[in-house]
């Protein structure tokens, strides 16, 4: 259902852009969310974007660094990455949901379909 295409190596600093489609035409999702899960750590919530309307949510720690943006017409989301720091490093997974909540925007349980995983890796 999704395909994620991007990441991979940067530096400090540096930037990637990670980009998400929706593969079967007939579903449209009210929210696109973009997760990561580092080595040893819980999945964790990075942004999000309600596809009709275009309301963003970040996680506190990626704000003014990460943009989350969509294409309605092509069914995709894409995470624009810019001064990545270490801590960035981790499998992001792009989510989608037909029938997400405000309120558990932040949530995975809120997402039905999810890509493949696509590793960042940020080196100091």
């Amino acid at each position: 259902q999704l395909q994620a295409f991007g990441g991979g190596l940067a530096q400090a600093g540096g930037s990637l852009r990670l980009s998400c489609a929706v593969s079967e035409r007939t579903f449209s999702p009210n929210y696109m969310a973009w997760f990561r899960r580092a080595p040893g750590k819980e999945r964790e919530f990075v942004a999000a974007i309600r596809m009709n309307g275009g309301h963003k949510y970040y996680k506190d720690s990626v704000k003014g660094r990460f943009t989350i943006s969509k294409d309605n017409a092509a069914s995709t989301v894409s995470l624009q990455m810019e001064s990545l720091e270490p801590d960035d490093t981790a499998i992001y997974y792009c989510a989608a949901g037909g029938g997400v909540i405000l309120s558990a925007v932040r949530t995975d349980r809120a997402y039905n379909y999810w890509g493949q995983g696509t590793q960042v890796t940020v080196s100091s």
